[in-house]
Order: structure tokens, then C-alpha cells, then sequence
């Protein structure tokens, strides 16, 4: 009978074997000793890495990864504070085109209503004022596609009204109770964007300035209704950030500079990282601080 030898591998593989479960061993200990949530955190990278990968081998369907994992994303920042969401690439660019100072587009304030895209107000000067669009209209057909009464969401209507400077959109309105639809041509164009709705003088004392957001031209338009009532003879402020969702932070703490003693404290953030801690102080001469 002929007797068999063993090859250099075979003769190593109980030392490999041995060599990598006690690594295993090591690693798995070095784990256990670490700080638990760490270990609770790699779980959970771990877990959400199976079922994802469970779903694209044995699912009876194909399924959109990336649409799956941005509505897993979505839906785990949402058992955190209301102010803590997720917003997609696509999502991004659009709220930062709102902070801009002008986008391009058609120009109307609108709303969805039962279904339907409501004209609140088309823009001073901007190209649906010019071929006539009002505040009342219903578009319910956007270059020959129905609008109306099928879902369509704000993105949907942003998505098909904004376009490049100089390109045309159709759009069909009806208006008041009539049952014909208009056509109108609208050619699109730049449409500037204003933060301050208005600044004047309530008494001979008493200034109103209204903040609806804050955008990248804020803190300029602040201060020159600033500046204004200052001039008038302003000696007590008020100022209405109501319905104001917010925006970028610095263009807020400008804001605040403008009107409260210096070194004063505006706002500050405290993280769990010493790095994510900050604090924003007034340092400004300030133009109302002055005034008084």
C-alpha cells in the first residue's frame, strides 16, 4: 500500500488554523474590552449591512438600493429631535437654491390646494407677471403634462418651473370659474430673491422690520432697513421672525451683532466632542446699539 505524504500546506494548515482562531480569540477580546458604545455602534453598522445585503440576494424583487438605504437614513433620523433630518443631494441643492440671492425660474409664489398647484402671487417683475399670470390661476398643465389631481408634490412643481434663463415652459391655467384652459408661454429668467418684507416706521419711536428667512443677502438687507429707520429717528426695534424656518446661522449672529452691547453673548453650541463647542459674541460697533 502506498503511503500517502503530506504536503508543506496541509502539514501548516492546523498551525494556520490555530493561528487564526487565536487572533480571533484576541480580536474578539480586544472588542469586548473596548468602550461599549463603540461596540453597540459596530453592531449596528454590522446589522444594517446584513439585512441590506440579505434584501439584494433573496428578495422575490429587484429593489433600488440607494432608495432603500436614503429611507433608512430618513427613517432613523427621525426618533431624534424634529430639527434633525435628512435631506438628499438632490434636496440640497434646492434648499440652498432658496437661500440664494435669485434663482432661475417663472417667478410665482404658489401652493398646492385639494390637489391642485394655486398661484399665490406672481413675482414684481418677473416673467409670469409679464405674460399675465395672477394670483387665483390654476395650473393644472405643464407643457401638456396634466398637474392637477395627481399628487404632485412642491418638488414636482419646482422641478418642472425652474429651468435655465431663457428656456420656455407652457404652462395651461385655469381661472375663476371657467372651464377653458389659457395657454401661456412663459420664457424663464433670473428671479432675485429678497429676505426682508419690510422696514418702517410704526410711530415716531417705534421701528418693524420683518426677517422671512435668512438667506445669503440678509444681514445686507437688514442693515439697510436698519440704516433707514436709524436715519428717521428710530429709538425702539421690533423684529418679526415669525413663520422664519431659519437658514444660515452666521447671517442670524450678524443680525444680533447689529443690536446688542458688545462682547455680549449671541449663541453658543456644546457637543460631546470639545471640538463641536463654540461661542458667538457681539463685537460690532453695532448701528442701533449707537443710535441709543
Amino acid at each position: 500500500m502506498e503511503k500517502i505524504k503530506n504536503s508543506r500546506f496541509q502539514i501548516k494548515l492546523p498551525i494556520i488554523l490555530t493561528m487564526g482562531l487565536a487572533a480571533g480569540i484576541l480580536i474578539g477580546a480586544t472588542f469586548a474590552g473596548s468602550d461599549n458604545g463603540d461596540s453597540n455602534f459596530m453592531k449596528g453598522v454590522m446589522k444594517f449591512r446584513e439585512v441590506l445585503s440579505l434584501i439584494d440576494r433573496s428578495y422575490v424583487d429587484d429593489v433600488e438600493n440607494d432608495q432603500m438605504v436614503e429611507t433608512a437614513v430618513a427613517g432613523m433620523l427621525e426618533e431624534l429631535d424634529p430639527h434633525t433630518i435628512y435631506v438628499s443631494a438632490k434636496d440640497v441643492e434646492l434648499s440652498n437654491s432658496d437661500l440664494k440671492k435669485e434663482f432661475e425660474g417663472v417667478g410665482i409664489e404658489f401652493n398646492i390646494f385639494r390637489d391642485t398647484i394655486i398661484v399665490l402671487a406672481p413675482l414684481s417683475g418677473g416673467p409670469s407677471e409679464k405674460v399675465g399670470l395672477l394670483a387665483g390661476d390654476k395650473i393644472v398643465t405643464v407643457d401638456g403634462e396634466t398637474v392637477a389631481g395627481v399628487g404632485i408634490t412642491n418638488r414636482g412643481v419646482i422641478d418642472r418651473l425652474r429651468g435655465a434663463k431663457g428656456t420656455k415652459v407652457v404652462v395651461g391655467i385655469k381661472r375663476d370659474r371657467s372651464a377653458e384652459i389659457l395657454d401661456f408661454t412663459i420664457i424663464r429668467d433670473k428671479i432675485p430673491q429678497y429676505s426682508v418684507d419690510a422696514g418702517y416706521m410704526v410711530d415716531d419711536e417705534i421701528g418693524y422690520i420683518k426677517v422671512n428667512r435668512f438667506s445669503e443677502t440678509t444681514y445686507d438687507e437688514f442693515r439697510e432697513k436698519l440704516k433707514y429707520l436709524v436715519d428717521q429717528g428710530m429709538k425702539k426695534l421690533i423684529v418679526d421672525l415669525q413663520s422664519n424656518p431659519g437658514g444660515y446661522m452666521d447671517r442670524a449672529v450678524n443680525i444680533s451683532d447689529e443690536l446688542i452691547a458688545e462682547n455680549m453673548m449671541i449663541v453658543s453650541q456644546e457637543g460631546k466632542e470639545p471640538r463641536a463647542n463654540a461661542e458667538y459674541r457681539a463685537y460690532r460697533p453695532g448701528l442701533f446699539r449707537k443710535a441709543r
